[in-house]
This record gives structure tokens, C-alpha cells and sequence, in this order.
């Protein structure tokens, strides 16, 4: 019999399939998943136009040495620290900070702080809750009427941010650090959409709305919009790292899971929450059996399963016990036409990878079963 204490000698997330869609910080977030067992598919959505050459970041810090705002607001540590090395590098450095010593200076968050005081700079303010809407809150409380508020933009949608300062009659400059724009190779996201698409993934990782909201637009241009989000409605896991991230998501009705704290670190550990318990576990001939992506776990061993042979799992698993005939796991076989003998040798390959040949049955001439433990039975017979 299983062992329920048997302790694991394998990651969280050993057989799932993670989609990461990241262009900055993609190395780091791959190399979270994978050090918890994950696949990743890494393809991103966006490339970062180069600060040096971005002639809107450069006209904005021009416009701000020229004409010195009251208030600047300081969104993320990168991309101010990336500001301000792009100023020094047209050797408009010295300038820009003299302005931003004479400014009110509110930094979202303690990373921001930090990037400011690194400058040399000291911020007027900083919310602990790193909210971008109590930043709006202190803003409006103070009156903005006739002053000129510039903000350190980063590709994140502001929603409802600029539109409040504006209707409270504040003149708003926006400055556009880390634009981003698709990618110059679309191959990739091109296989993570047919990925996704297929089910041949188990989660798509966002970690910025330009990201999420790129994807979409492809999937659209492609034809695939229908799909991709069915996808993402019932099968494949979409994980963002914040609330801001998932609005285009969100926008068109699909749920997402999000951690706590904002960061890749809480992202991943909760994927390593909500992958395993989205797992179907089953008790069969005397073991414990868990259905993942692209593997099973046999009484906690990791077992990888070819492509074909998952299929035919999750067709016998939806019916757990149930003799299941071979024209309906003919038909769950991607490509294999009407040759019966495909269902024999997928299954055969896949009584050889689970290692426990007698986990499935053969029901002579009518087709194969799980060997559903008897206890058991009552619980999924209606399943």
C-alpha cells in the first residue's frame, strides 16, 4: 500500500509546465521555477525599448529641467535608478537632479525610497503600503489645483491615476521609463499561445499588464482570442504578480490567482500552492496515484509520461473505475486517426512509464479502466 508520510524527493512543481511571458527578470523567474521542478516555457511578450535611445524619456527629462514641476512621483526602484543613469548618459545628469532637489518628491514604496536616496536625492513621502492609489489619496488631500505633477511612468497602466490629478485641475507629465513595445521574433509567443491553447501547459506566469495585454492582442491577430481564453477560463493557471497586472486579463472576464506581496518570490510559492492542489489524486490497485502536466506521481515517485499516454490518463481518470471503450480513447489520441492499434501502443508505453503495469486494466473487447482501489468506488462512482 501507498505510504502517506513518504516524503517527496522532488520540487513542488516537478511535472508542470509554467509559461513565462516576462522580458525583464525572465532569467530569475525561470530559475525560481525550475529550482522547484517546473518546465518553463520562456517566451516573451514585450522587448524594453533602450533607455538611451528613447527620445520620449529624453524630451520629458528635458521638459522637467526646463520647466521644473512641484510634485514628482517615483513609481519603481528600476526604473528611476534607469532614469537617471539614462539623463547622466546624455550628460544631462547634474541638471536633472538639481530639479528633482527642489520638487516634492514621493517615492511608492521602500525599494523606490532607496533608489532616490542612492541618487542623492530625499523623498518628501512614502506610503507603507507601496499603493499607488494612497500616493493619489495624499495627493488630492493636499490639492493639486495649478501645480504640475510629473510622474515616472514604467509600461504599468495607472488606472484612474492620471485622470483623478487632471480632475482635480493639476497639469500632469508623464515620463516614460521602460516603454515597451512586441517583440522583434514572435515565434515564441506564438508556441506558448498553441501551448496554452492545447492544454500543453499547466500555468502562464504575467508579470506586468503590457505583458498580459501583448498576449491577448497576438492571440486576437492569430484568431485565437476564443480559445486562449477558454483555455485560461478552465485549464491553464493564469498567475499574475499584482492587480495591476491582471486588468487586461480581468477586463475580459478571466480570473486570476495573485499573491500577497507583489514580488517573484510570492509568486512562485503560491503556483507551488495551487498546482499540486489542482492535481487529481487518485487511490489505485494499492497506491497512490497524482495526475500532473506532463507526469505522475506514483506513491510520491515522479514518473514522466510521453504526451500520448497523459492523454489517455486524463481520459481514464475522468472516469475513475469506469471501463472507458477504445474508440473514446482513439478519439482523445492527438493525430491518430482511426487506427485502433494507436491506442494499444500509447497505452503499453504508458503502463511502462507509470511502473505499476497493474494501475490500469484491460476490459477484454470493450476497452481499459483504472483499477479505482474498492474503497474508493462509492466516492467516484457518479464522477
Amino acid at each position: 500500500m501507498y505510504d502517506e508520510q513518504q516524503q517527496p524527493d522532488h520540487g513542488p512543481l516537478a511535472g508542470f509546465t509554467v509559461g513565462v511571458t516576462a522580458a525583464r527578470r525572465a532569467d530569475e523567474l525561470g530559475a525560481l521555477l525550475q529550482r522547484r521542478g517546473a518546465a518553463v516555457l520562456h517566451a516573451p511578450a514585450l522587448r524594453i525599448v533602450p533607455l538611451a535611445d528613447d527620445s520620449e524619456l529624453l524630451a520629458a527629462t528635458k521638459e522637467i529641467i526646463q520647466r521644473t514641476p512641484d510634485v514628482v512621483v517615483a513609481t519603481t526602484a528600476i526604473g528611476f535608478r534607469g532614469w537617471i543613469e539614462a539623463a547622466d548618459g546624455w550628460g544631462l545628469g547634474e541638471d536633472l537632479l538639481a530639479r528633482l532637489r527642489g520638487v516634492e518628491l514621493l517615492a511608492r514604496g521602500p525599494k523606490v525610497k532607496g533608489a532616490v536616496r542612492a541618487a542623492g536625492l530625499t523623498e518628501e513621502w512614502s506610503p507603507s503600503s507601496e499603493s499607488m492609489a494612497e500616493v493619489l489619496d495624499r495627493l488630492l488631500e493636499e490639492g493639486v489645483e495649478g501645480r504640475r505633477v510629473a510622474i515616472q511612468l514604467h509600461g504599468e497602466p495607472l488606472p484612474g491615476f492620471v485622470e483623478s490629478l487632471k480632475a482635480g485641475g493639476a497639469e500632469v507629465l508623464g515620463v516614460p521609463v521602460y516603454r515597451w513595445l512586441p517583440p522583434v521574433d514572435i515565434g515564441p509567443v506564438d508556441r506558448l499561445l498553441d501551448a496554452t491553447v492545447s492544454r500543453g501547459l499547466d500555468a502562464v506566469t504575467f508579470t506586468s499588464a503590457p505583458a498580459a495585454a501583448s498576449l491577448l492582442s497576438r492571440a486576437e491577430e492569430r484568431g485565437l482570442l476564443p480559445e486562449l481564453l477558454a483555455a485560461l477560463h478552465h485549464d491553464v493557471l493564469p498567475a499574475c504578480v499584482g492587480p495591476v497586472t491582471a486588468l487586461p486579463l480581468q477586463a475580459l472576464g478571466v480570473d486570476t490567482v495573485q499573491p500577497e506581496r507583489f514580488r517573484l518570490g510570492p509568486l512562485v510559492q503560491l503556483l507551488c500552492q495551487e498546482l499540486p492542489g489542482r492535481a487529481r489524486s487518485l487511490p489505485i490497485a494499492g497506491h497512490r496515484v497524482e495526475i500532473r502536466g506532463h507526469a505522475v506521481l506514483v506513491d510520491g515517485v515522479l514518473r514522466p509520461v510521453p504526451p500520448a499516454g497523459m492523454s489517455l490518463l486524463r481520459a481514464l481518470s475522468r472516469r475513475p473505475g469506469w471501463v472507458v471503450p477504445r474508440a473514446d480513447l482513439l478519439r482523445a489520441l492527438p493525430g491518430a486517426g482511426r487506427d485502433e492499434h494507436a491506442v494499444e501502443t500509447a497505452m503499453a508505453r504508458l503502463r511502462t512509464a507509470l511502473g505499476a503495469p497493474k494501475l490500469i486494466q484491460t476490459v477484454v473487447k470493450r476497452g481499459y479502466r483504472l483499477a479505482l482501489d474498492p474503497a474508493a468506488d462509492s466516492k467516484y462512482a457518479d464522477v
